[in-house]
């Protein structure tokens, strides 16, 4: 029976080597895999342009003014206030300009 299980011990070390030997052969051989290209889009660039916007008490935009025009917009809202029921406010908005 001893010499049974040494057989045992001789075949399954001959096979662990040869799977050894195999799996380095494979490791040569295989390919590396081609890298897949990004299909995401680019990112496109946004411009934002400031403006002043009158607002009334529920955000609801009512003028718009440049940026440059801040004494106009406050005029304005000031107008609105007295002449309406719900307070005026100015507030700076930035919208997306689209190049032509």
């Amino acid at each position: 029976m001893a010499r049974k299980v040494i057989n045992r011990k001789e075949k399954r070390a001959e096979m662990e080597a040869a799977e050894a030997i195999e799996a380095t052969e494979k490791k040569v051989v295989k390919k590396t895999p081609a890298k897949r290209k990004s299909r995401a889009k680019a990112a496109k660039e946004v411009r934002l342009k400031a403006f002043w916007g009158v607002f009334n008490q529920s955000l609801r935009r009512v003028a718009l003014y440049d940026y440059s025009e801040k004494k106009e917009a406050e005029k304005k809202a000031e107008e609105l206030s007295a002449s309406g029921k719900s307070p005026h406010f100015v507030q700076p908005v930035k919208e997306a300009i689209e190049e032509a």
